[in-house]
């Protein structure tokens, strides 16, 4: 695997032969203190650049970074929307393992892209174009304490689409029963138990993307239970994994809840626990006729 370096001087040395190329930026995990560093790291560079269209017409430039395994160009795609507002990216991973994922930025952009990212280090500037740069900060990522209506929309969105759940299991609907535990009901537990990390640590941490990082701020226990709750391949573990995952949200809700003198919906709670009672029972009554 080429080092650190190795990777770097290819950015920097092609950035500063080619004159369309006016600045570099990193950004992502790389310039993230908070962040472990590992070998799995992408290098997230921004070349600022006098001439993007010349960068997706010819894109025989890009070879000089390596021998690659697979390369997606978000922007170029069909099935996906782009999401880079006119800029475009490639994303590259190579036969040595390192990756790097490269974004073509209009240079008339910088300003846009400074107010709209705080993990960045400068590694080149042709021009002094770029103003000084605040030290790289994650705080855009930091748990945010929830509004009293973004904890009741939550705990509404969790009770009701449990329903759908139990539904699909009775229904022996189980891909649809795994798409409403995976799709909602999961994302609201852990969006809860997120803001129970936030408030544990005075909302001064990010739980990392999809949560990577919340094993970190949860008891052991309750993470155990938490992977548990992945095991869905039949009817049975399916309804577990539902009752433990309203367990462990009522556990995260309440303590949100005590925390920030928000009223917990204790009847939504109770109401729809007896429903999904009430439904297993018939599903387990079923499947013995």
């Amino acid at each position: 695997m080429r080092t650190e370096k190795k990777i770097y001087d290819l950015i920097l040395g092609y950035a500063q032969k080619d004159e369309r190329v006016r600045a570099v930026t990193l950004e992502g995990s790389r310039v993230n203190p908070n962040v472990p560093k590992d070998i799995f790291q992408d290098f997230d560079i921004s070349y600022f650049v006098t001439d993007m269209d010349s960068f997706i017409r010819d894109k025989s430039w890009i070879d000089i970074f390596g021998e690659r395994i697979i390369m997606q160009e978000p922007e170029a795609m069909s099935l996906f929307p782009p999401e880079l507002n006119g800029w475009y990216s490639y994303l590259m991973l190579f036969k040595d393992g390192n990756r790097i994922d490269l974004k073509i930025i209009p240079l008339e952009d910088v300003d846009f892209y400074i107010r709209n990212d705080k993990l960045i280090r400068l590694l080149l500037d042709k021009d002094g174009f770029f103003p000084p740069l605040t030290s790289p900060t994650d705080i855009d990522f930091h748990v945010k304490r929830p509004h009293e209506e973004n904890f009741r929309d939550c705990c509404n969105e969790f009770w009701w689409v449990s329903t759908y759940v139990a539904k699909g299991l009775w229904r022996k609907e189980i891909l649809y029963a795994n798409a409403h535990i995976n799709g909602y009901v999961r994302p609201g537990l852990l969006r809860m138990m997120e803001w129970r990390a936030g408030i544990a640590t005075g909302f001064k941490l990010s739980v990392g993307k999809h949560y990577k990082y919340l094993q970190n701020y949860i008891p052991e226990e309750e993470w155990m239970l938490i992977l548990q709750t992945y095991r869905n391949d039949n009817y049975e573990n399916c309804w577990q994994s539902l009752f433990t995952m309203t367990d462990l949200f009522r556990i995260s809700s309440r303590i949100v809840a005590e925390s920030l003198n928000y009223e917990y919906p204790l009847e939504e709670d109770e109401n729809v626990t007896g429903y999904l009672n009430e439904v297993y029972k018939s599903f387990l009554n079923k499947s013995t006729d």
